[in-house]
């Protein structure tokens, strides 16, 4: 009786310590329950920024999408013949996150062209590009048509533009609205219009672009002298690039030197190219990039 019983013992003695040397060898462990219990006193830290300027580059990606979408708009002003009609570009996942806001590049297209022409060139495209790669946070882009020749003080286009359709932007899109995260920039009339904007309303732009300017007639000499004026502390970045062979290429020239002379901090690039599309079009991701080191 007594043999059977101590043989049954330590075979449960035996059956416990095979046990507990399995536990140890897989790493199980035993937790007790009220260990796991959450502190009744403790708040989970759960306070988030209103807004973030954009994702971080590590975070989790907030969608798929790999294309921007195009907006239509339109400004009704009587200070134009005509209503000011404007496309713009949002990036990739804009439509995914409300809480997210984006900086803004005003694009200006040429004379005798529409706000089509900086999307026909591929600037959408190359957003999409640079944005993808993470070569580039995402942005906005706006394209206003500008219908005239005129200088700048003959029509309304320059009212209308600071007045009406900024405004109207930062109201239906959610931009970053400070100088900061706001670029100007064209090509040709567009480029003189991005370059007497930036000079006679530096408080609006922290980014300045002209890609081969045809500077206003009416700006004239004043342009550099506007530009000098400005504190540096005020003055925004500027650009300047121009084709070789561009007609316009003597005038730039002493735009440019006349603001290296009176030392205005300025970017100025010569290449290989004409007053056309195709130059444009191969800078493209070059003027993007720039815009963006603002940011």
């Amino acid at each position: 009786m007594h043999s059977k019983f101590l043989k049954q013992t330590l075979l449960f003695l035996l059956s416990v310590l095979l046990g507990a040397c399995q536990m140890a060898q897989s790493g199980s462990s035993v937790v007790d329950p009220s260990l796991s219990t959450p502190n009744p006193t403790s708040t989970p830290y759960s306070i988030l920024p209103e807004i973030t300027p954009y994702p971080s580059p590590t975070a989790t990606p907030i969608c798929s999408e790999l294309s921007g979408s195009i907006e239509e708009g339109l400004v009704l002003s009587k200070k134009l013949d005509k209503p000011m009609s404007y496309l713009v570009y949002l990036p990739p996942c804009y439509n995914h996150d409300a809480t997210l806001r984006y900086p803004v590049i005003y694009l200006l297209h040429g004379q005798n062209n529409s706000e089509v022409e900086w999307l026909q060139l591929g600037a959408a495209a190359a957003a999409d590009e640079l944005i993808a790669t993470g070569m580039t946070k995402p942005f906005i882009m706006v394209f206003p048509f500008d219908p005239s020749y005129k200088q700048p003080d003959q029509y309304g286009f320059r009212d209308v533009f600071l007045g009406s359709l900024i405004p109207e932007i930062d109201r239906n899109y959610r931009t970053l609205d400070d100088k900061a995260h706001r670029a100007i920039g064209g090509m040709s009339r567009g480029g003189a219009w991005a370059l007497h904007l930036g000079a006679n309303f530096p408080q609006m732009f922290g980014s300045v672009g002209g890609h081969s300017p045809s500077i206003f007639f009416a700006d004239g000499n004043e342009l550099p002298e506007l530009y000098v004026s400005i504190p540096s502390s005020s003055l925004p970045r500027i650009w300047i690039d121009i084709g070789d062979s561009d007609p316009g290429i003597k005038l730039i020239n002493q735009f440019h030197n006349s603001l290296e002379e009176q030392g205005v901090k300025h970017e100025f690039y010569q290449n290989k190219g004409y007053h056309e599309g195709k130059y444009w079009a191969a800078h493209l991701r070059e003027y993007l990039l720039w815009y963006n080191q603002g940011w």
